[in-house]
């Protein structure tokens, strides 16, 4: 009996030691985040401080990406070589030496290569997170470990456009971010001081013994096609996000249902906050129900249905839209249980190797599809109204010339993307929230 009360204690002691060290993690997460989206919040100063038309501030601003995206492979597999201690406490740092290099130059190609440097040490913030969390919290907690994290993101940036668009009227952009890099030399020493790499102080590596043996690992991940399977969910459900909320969601309110600007905006932060909900239930219930498949075909159809609704039913009240953009969020959040999946269709070892590979095929997808939404548009404005580009010399703003119906084409493709989503589900292996050995 004192035994089994001793062990109760240790495993609480833990559990508790563990939420923290995630919790650590999970700061950075949010902290790379707001980097990410400051750009935009800044847009017009960044132009004029760079002498930028849009395309170059497009250029500059996706320059994280371009390191992003890439290195999802290579983080996995050192984090799981490696741990997660000293790589979160240098991708921090080298956070903060972007951050730096942005604002303290007026050169763009300097900007460029501190942009870089964001993306780069940004690309260990997602993953870090969930290998903490393989490694500190239980096996059957981590699809809503995952749901968590991915909510982190979204309150990143409402943070970010709410805040630092404040910040930066009254100090100016480059003290604000000169503010967020002092934040991230403060972050850095949480990270390396207040993360440990197993549950033993002396445990200074990570779970897989050798570089070698993480390359064989991330052949096995990458060969499989159910990992393909399940990132491709994850990529398809997350359009609402990616291509409509991010990009196109406001001019096609304001367009098809006439919302105002304020309106507009509204409804789509609500869409974000049904996500940071949505996400930890998601995986809750996931988790609870010992099962994948269901919560992420349910989560899939929800989405599908209220993304059409939205889309093609005419005479949507504001109030009704901002309730249908509330649920959005809370139906495909289902998204986040893909990363639980990648881990338990994985090597034991290879958790973060498995988990990135995921988070590379959801992101590099999204990437792709992106730009789809522009080039529909202006095929189906160039069927009505003829060439594009000649169009454009004589409007002073084209995107007042693209009718409902323009909008309604081009986004079309994300209902029936999360219709395919659902439909993947029939493909992908039920693991019962078990991870291999």
């Amino acid at each position: 009996m004192q035994s089994e009360k001793k062990n109760y204690h240790g495993s609480k002691y833990y559990a508790i030691i563990g939420w923290l060290v995630c919790g650590l993690g999970a700061i950075f997460y949010s902290y790379e985040y707001l980097l990410r989206i400051a750009p935009s919040v800044i847009e017009s100063s960044l132009r004029a401080h760079f002498n930028l038309a849009a395309t170059g501030f497009g250029l500059v601003s996706s320059i994280y990406y371009w390191a992003y995206v890439p290195m999802q492979l290579p983080v996995g597999v050192m984090l799981d070589r490696y741990g997660p201690r000293r790589l979160l406490t240098m991708a921090c740092l080298i956070c903060v030496i972007g951050t730096f290099l942005f604002t303290g130059t007026s050169q763009v190609w300097v900007a460029a290569v501190g942009r870089f440097l964001m993306g780069f040490g940004s690309a260990f913030a997602f993953v870090g997170v969930l290998k903490l969390g393989t490694i500190w919290l239980p096996e059957n907690r981590l699809a809503m470990i995952a749901g968590m994290t991915s909510a982190l993101g979204p309150i990143g940036a409402m943070l970010g456009d709410n805040f630092l668009d404040m910040f930066v009227e009254k100090l100016g952009w480059i003290y604000t971010l000169n503010v967020t890099g002092v934040f991230g030399i403060g972050l850095m020493l949480l990270l390396w001081f207040g993360i440990h790499d197993g549950k033993n102080d002396n445990t200074v590596h990570g779970s897989v013994s050798s570089i070698r043996k993480g390359l064989v690992d991330l052949g096995i991940i990458l060969t499989n096609k159910q990992i393909w399977v399940n990132g491709m969910y994850g990529c398809l459900v997350y359009l609402p996000t990616t291509v409509f909320a991010e990009l196109w969601g406001i001019p096609y309110l304001r367009h098809a249902h006439g919302l105002t600007a304020e309106a507009a905006g509204l409804a789509n932060s609500v869409l974000f906050l049904g996500f940071i909900l949505g996400a930890p239930l998601m995986g809750y219930i996931s988790d609870r129900m010992a099962r994948r498949k269901f919560p992420m075909f349910f989560g899939a159809c929800g989405a599908a249905i209220i993304m059409s609704v939205i889309l093609y039913v005419p005479g949507l009240s504001q109030n009704n839209i901002i309730v249908l953009m509330f649920l959005l969020g809370l139906m495909y959040s289902s998204q986040a249980i893909v990363f639980a999946v990648g881990r338990e269709l994985s090597p034991g070892e290879a958790a973060a190797t498995a988990m990135a590979t995921t988070n590379m095929i959801v992101m590099l997808g999204a990437m792709l599809l992106q730009p789809l939404v522009g080039r529909l548009l202006d095929y189906s404005l160039s069927a009505h109204r003829g060439d594009v580009t000649a169009i454009a010399v004589a409007s002073d703003n084209l995107q007042k010339l693209y009718t409902v119906g323009d909008y309604q084409f081009a986004l079309s493709f994300i209902p029936i993307g999360i219709l395919i989503a659902a439909l993947l589900t029939f493909f992908l292996k039920e693991t019962h929230a078990h991870a291999k050995k």
